[in-house]
């Protein structure tokens, strides 16, 4: 008998470390090829196949400004807040889903004051039964249950739960790395914002300037009408276009100051200029392995395919038989002090199996569909991959071309002004007519405004290719990571 049983404790250990259904593994970084190609024209940047990323990329464009606008950030902004209580959340759900492998034990006492009928008295105790007075029963339990885990169904729940949290833990990571993106992106466009309204006021000044001396020629004979309502035209037009440029300048502002966690209109706007962005000389450009173990958006994808692969297991479990085994031992007497004597003593033993028969189709239903989410997890990390690799390599294109777009809209725009000056000079002595010198008004505020877009692109750019490769976040320690596997 002792054998048997020895021999049936062994067979249910041996059965409890099988776990149905796939098991899951990280997917393959995909043979991709990315061009970095070293750029040409001012400033070049150098494009330093697999180097590193710092985990505060940001403070690489030298602002204290953009710095103290992201501390902030990253210390008040509600998206953030939300983010991590996610990460909690899914934390304490793991610790409590681990004790679905442990027995739960539970322990009762009751006191009952109870007078039973006479009808039933009598038919047990005969005629002089009903006499008996009422009398006061006292009980005590300890009872412990455990569901054995033959097909790993509760493992394959735990470790669904541990994707998740790595899923939360990626999604943090995510909600950093777009944050610190957004308010570089924002504070270079409120830059470049701000260097296309200082272009167009110094456009605007010249053209006062030349208005007022036209105006004063007109009052000596020298200047028709005409000339002075062509010069009025003129100026009115590029007075026109600094509402627009203000207006967006105020929006970017007021997302600078909502990123912080701060109401618009409560809190001073941040003041960035182009010239107090330095242009990081150096940038890295990570190798497809890496770039598919730094993205965080790559790596939630990977944790959500997990999730799908236990959910299979979970549902293959669920066909299969369950067994549970209870117990419980207490005693139960008339008084207190006879609560726990051995003649009060109760205890029982109870095993039990269950194989599901006919569930309606339920069961066969939620594998098939455990299996197409699956699938349909590995298509979305496919595509979340696809992306990426997209992401990086648009980066690097317009890096590539950028140097030399600044360059060419910084001769255009010097050569635009030195032809504005000469024009402007030729005009006073007769030499050009009026038309002339507006068309070259004209044509120097589009090549001064052109050359600030292409400063503030080759910025942006720069900004867009170290989001796109992680942004580093494996080097910081405000988010210790406990459970995703850090990258060296």
């Amino acid at each position: 008998m002792g054998f048997r049983i020895v021999v049936g404790l062994g067979l249910i250990i041996a059965l409890q470390g099988c776990e149905v259904g796939p098991n899951y593994h990280v997917p393959p970084a995909p043979p991709a090829k990315l061009t970095a190609a070293q750029q040409k024209g001012a400033a070049p940047q150098t494009l330093t196949q697999g180097g590193d990323i710092a985990g505060d990329w940001w403070t690489l464009y030298q602002s204290p400004e953009l710095n103290a606008v992201i501390t902030n950030a990253l210390a008040n902004n509600p998206s953030l807040t939300a983010a991590q209580a996610s990460l909690v959340q899914a934390e304490e759900s793991l610790r409590a889903a681990g004790g679905v492998l442990l027995p739960t034990v539970s322990g009762s006492l009751g006191y009952q004051r109870q007078q039973p009928s006479s009808a039933t008295l009598a038919s047990f105790g005969g005629a002089g039964a009903s006499s008996i007075p009422p009398y006061t029963l006292y009980n005590a339990s300890l009872s412990v249950s455990y569901a054995l885990d033959l097909w790993g169904e509760a493992r394959r729940d735990v470790e669904g739960l541990q994707a998740q949290t790595e899923y939360q833990r990626d999604e943090l990571e995510a909600a950093y790395l777009s944050l610190t993106g957004n308010i570089v992106t924002a504070s270079i466009q409120a830059a470049s914002l701000q260097g296309q309204i200082d272009a167009t006021n110094q456009t605007i000044g010249a053209e006062q300037q030349m208005l007022t001396i036209l105006q004063a020629q007109q009052g000596l004979g020298g200047a028709s009408g005409a000339q002075v309502l062509q010069q009025q035209a003129q100026l009115a037009q590029s007075q026109a276009t600094l509402p627009p440029l203000e207006a967006a300048l105020a929006q970017q502002q007021d997302a600078l100051v909502a990123y912080e966690g701060a109401f618009p209109g409560n809190a001073a706007a941040p003041v960035i200029t182009l010239d107090e962005l330095t242009l990081p000389p150096d940038v890295p450009v990570s190798l497809p392995s890496a770039i598919v173990a730094q993205r965080p958006d790559i790596r939630a994808a990977a944790a959500q395919l997990h999730v799908a692969a236990t959910n299979v297991g979970v549902a293959d479990a669920q066909l299969l038989p369950q067994v549970t085994l209870s117990a419980e031992i207490g005693h139960s007497g008339l008084t207190p002090g006879s609560l726990f004597t051995p003649q009060d003593l109760l205890w029982n033993v109870v095993a039990g199996l269950t194989q599901p028969i006919f569930e309606g189709g339920q069961l066969l239903a939620n594998r098939k569909g455990a299996i197409a989410a699956l699938q349909g997890s590995g298509a979305q990390y496919q595509h979340i991959v696809i992306t990426a690799f997209q992401n990086v390599q648009d980066a690097l294109v317009a890096l590539q071309y950028d140097a030399d777009a600044l360059a060419e809209a910084a001769a255009a725009r010097d050569a635009a002004q030195q032809s504005l000056a000469v024009t402007q000079a030729q005009y006073k002595l007769g030499g050009e007519p009026l038309v002339t010198v507006l068309t070259a008004q004209t044509t120097y505020q589009t090549a001064a405004i052109a050359e600030v877009k292409a400063r503030a692109a080759r910025l942006s750019d720069t900004a867009a290719l170290y989001v796109a490769l992680g942004g580093g976040w494996w080097h910081r320690t405000d988010v210790a990571a406990k459970c995703c596997g850090v990258i060296p």
